[in-house]
C-alpha cells in the first residue's frame, strides 16, 4: 500500500526536523533537556548476573517548530482545536531537537546507596548519544543487588524504576524476567488499539495522528487473564518516535499489562542519509516492517529460550505470516498463536490462519471508518 497521507506526513516532518537540526545541533544539557528511557526487560546471564539492554532518548521540545508543524497539518486536514492537539502531542518525537555525543546516568528509585549507573556499549565503554539523540547500551546487576532493589521498590512482577540523574529530566522501567514462564507477544495496530489499516492511508492517518485512541473490543479483558502470570511485549510497526502516546494510551489510560515495546527505527537526522531511506520506507515499504518484527521476536525468544510464547496479531497487515515463519523454526516453543481478524480472511483467506485462533471483529472496509 502506497501512503500517500504518510508521505506528506512524512515530508512535512522532514522539513520542520530538518530546520532545528540544520538551525541548531545540540552537544549540550539545556533547560529543557529531557530522557524517555523506553521500558527494558533483563535476564539472568550465565553468572548469574541481571543483564538490562536499554534504549534512551535525549532530547529538547522544540515548541515553535511543534506549531508550525500542527499550523501545516491543520490547514491541510481542516482539524479541530481538539484534534489539533492530539496531532501535537503525537509528533513531539518527531520533530524535537536530537541531543547527541552524550552519556546519560539513572539512579534506582528508593537506593539508599544512590549508586549512579551508565549504560555500556559493546565495547564496555560509556555509550554516547548518537546525532539521533538515541544510546543504546546494557547495565549489569548482580543477583543480590537486584534483590536489594526489588525489595526496596517493593516491585511488583519483577519490575524496577529508576529517574535520570544527567541533567536530564526522566524516568523509565525495567522489568527483571526469569528464564521459565509465559511470555504474550503482541502486535498493537488493528489488535489492541483500532487503527482501521485496511481502510487505507487517509484513515490512517486521521486515527493514528488526530482522533482519540480506542482499544479494540474485548482485547483488554483477554490480556488482563495473563496479568499476573505472564510477561508482555508490545512489537509494532509504529516508529520509536510514538511510543509515548502509544505506551500512556495503552497502560496508563486503559489498562493493558505493563510491558516493553520494540518499534521501528526511524532516524530523523536529515545530515544523514540513513534518514531520508527510514523516511522513505516508514511510507511505502511493508516488508520493512515484516523483517523488523521477525527480527526483534527472534531476538526475544533467544534471549530468554526457556519460555513459552502466545503470539497475538490481527489479519490487516503480515501478522500471520510474520508468526508462521517464526513457528517453522520455533514450533516447540510457541503454546498459541491468536489472531484478530479485521478482514474477514477466515473466509477469504483462510490459509493465512491455519493453526491459528481467530478472533472475529468487525471487518474494517477500504476506504470507510467506523469512525465516520
Amino acid at each position: 500500500m502506497k501512503r500517500s497521507e504518510f508521505l506528506y506526513l512524512t515530508g512535512a516532518f522532514a522539513f520542520t526536523a530538518g530546520c532545528s537540526t540544520l538551525a541548531a545541533p545540540i552537544t549540550r544539557f539545556g533547560p529543557d533537556s529531557r530522557i524517555t528511557f523506553y521500558n527494558a526487560h533483563g535476564h539472568q546471564n550465565g553468572n548469574g548476573e541481571w543483564e538490562i539492554p536499554m534504549r534512551i532518548y535525549a532530547y529538547d521540545r522544540r515548541n515553535s517548530v511543534e506549531r508550525l508543524t500542527t499550523r501545516m497539518a491543520r490547514g491541510r486536514y481542516n482539524l479541530t482545536p481538539e484534534e489539533a492537539d492530539r496531532f501535537r502531542n503525537r509528533i513531539r518525537g518527531l520533530v524535537a531537537d536530537s541531543e547527541s555525543r552524550q552519556t546519560v546516568s539513572f539512579v534506582f528509585d528508593n537506593d539508599p546507596e544512590n549508586e549512579e549507573f551508565f549504560l555500556q556499549n559493546e565495547s564496555g565503554n560509556r555509550a554516547r548519544t548518537d546525532a539521533n539523540g538515541i544510546a543504546e547500551g546494557k547495565i549489569s546487576l548482580s543477583s543480590e543487588r537486584a534483590e536489594q532493589l526489588m525489595n526496596l521498590q517493593r516491585s511488583d512482577k519483577g519490575w524496577l524504576s529508576f529517574t535520570a540523574a544527567s541533567g536530564h529530566r526522566g524516568s523509565g522501567r525495567a522489568q527483571l524476567i526469569e528464564p521459565e514462564g509465559l511470555s504474550i507477544i503482541s502486535d498493537i495496530d488493528d489488535t489492541i488499539k483500532v487503527t482501521e489499516i485496511p481502510a487505507g492511508s487517509r484513515i490512517v492517518v486521521r486515527n493514528t495522528f488526530f482522533k482519540a485512541y480506542t482499544d479494540a473490543p474485548g482485547m483488554q479483558n483477554m490480556y488482563q487473564q495473563w496479568a499476573d502470570t505472564a510477561a508482555f511485549h508490545y512489537v509494532s510497526g509504529s516508529p520509536w518516535q510514538l511510543y509515548n502516546s502509544l505506551s500512556n494510551f495503552l497502560i496508563e489510560e486503559t489498562g493493558f499489562p505493563e510491558g516493553t515495546f520494540h518499534m521501528k527505527t526511524v532516524r530523523k537526522n536529515l545530515l544523514n542519509l540513513n534518514s531520508w531511506r527510514d523516511l522513505r520506507e516508514l511510507a511505502t515499504n511493508e516488508l520493512i516492517t515484516y523483517e523488523q518484527k521477525i527480527s526483534q521476536i527472534d531476538h526475544l525468544m533467544n534471549t530468554y529460550p526457556n519460555r513459552r510464547y502466545i503470539f497475538i496479531g490481527d489479519s490487516g497487515e503480515m501478522d500471520p505470516e510474520v508468526y508462521s515463519t517464526i513457528r517453522e523454526d520455533h514450533a516447540e516453543k510457541i503454546q498459541e498463536i491468536v489472531i484478530r481478524d479485521v478482514i474477514n480472511a477466515r473466509e477469504l483467506q483462510p490459509e493465512r490462519l491455519e493453526g491459528m485462533r481467530v478472533i472475529n471483529a468487525r471487518t474494517v472496509t477500504p476506504g470507510v471508518s467506523q469512525f465516520g
